[in-house]
């Protein structure tokens, strides 16, 4: 898990580059979504598994809320702070079990609800909203685009959750590009730019980072409980404070480190929750 949130941290990097090098946000969308579409289809064929899956509506809606969500993701990761972008993004294991309760009948408690509103808190913490808070904060719009993202990963994660019923993982994964491809085309054919010089580096670790950290999180995942092994990924924020202080000269902020903090302990109320419902 540590070598996934690493591998992680560094495909934001390059997104970030990217987007600061003047390619737009759908065309990294769409290099990512080649990249993966194209080393899906090897691992499809290699197993034998045919890519077409049982329940297309559901794989096909999984597919679209994880290209919304990627696109968010990529657009703040380019307007925001990396180390701020990562703890917004961190709200939606909160999310992910408030969605769960209201689409598969989960259930509800009252952990939860305090969890809600321990993010929300850690979110203001974050943003530092020029209403509430005086001096320097962060740009709304790009913040809501952060959390809008969060949303759309946490149905992406609530819909997976239920395609384990009927479908491989492995056609999981292969659904999300063969959606985003052609989903991305509309926004970028006007805006559509010719990679130069070190842009095609760029586009390239996008893609072969995410695929790697992937692996590494499946491998993690099958080594240690969910719970245990999904809170490591908070040390991506660690990762992602300190590429941004490095790479891009990016100060943390004292607030935005008590935002962080309470995010992650609402997230370990809400595992806690679930793991003793399950036991």
């Amino acid at each position: 898990m540590l070598a996934a949130t690493f591998l992680f941290s560094l495909m934001a990097v390059c997104v970030k580059r990217a987007g600061e090098s003047g390619l737009p946000t759908a065309e990294i969308v769409m290099a990512r979504g080649l990249i993966t579409l194209a080393l899906s289809s090897i691992m499809l064929r290699r197993a034998g598994i045919s890519p077409w899956g049982v329940h297309r509506p559901l794989l096909l809606a999984r597919g679209l809320a994880g290209v919304c969500g990627l696109s968010c993701f990529y657009y703040s990761v380019t307007h925001l702070p990396l180390a701020d972008v990562s703890v917004l993004h961190k709200v939606n294991p909160v999310l992910t079990s408030l969605f769960a309760a209201l689409a598969l009948g989960e259930g509800l408690h009252a952990s939860d609800f305090v969890a809600g509103g321990m993010a929300v808190l850690g979110v203001i913490l974050v943003a530092r909203p020029s209403f509430i808070f005086e001096g320097a904060s962060l740009e709304l719009f790009p913040v809501a685009i952060a959390l809008l993202g969060a949303c759309f990963s946490s149905i992406a994660y609530v819909i997976v959750r239920q395609l384990r019923k009927t479908d491989h993982p492995l056609v999981v994964v292969f659904f999300f590009p063969l959606v985003a491809v052609p989903a991305c085309l509309p926004f970028l054919l006007p805006v559509a730019v010719w990679p130069r010089g070190e842009q095609w580096l760029y586009l390239l670790g996008v893609g072969v980072f995410t695929q790697l950290a992937q692996v590494e999180m499946t491998k993690g995942l099958h080594a240690e409980r969910a719970g245990r092994a999904m809170a490591m990924s908070y040390v991506q924020i660690l990762f992602a404070t300190a590429w941004g202080l490095l790479l891009f000269g990016e100060r943390p902020q004292l607030l935005a480190a008590f935002g962080a903090v309470i995010i992650f302990s609402a997230t370990l109320l809400v595992l806690r929750a679930r793991r003793s419902v399950v036991s």
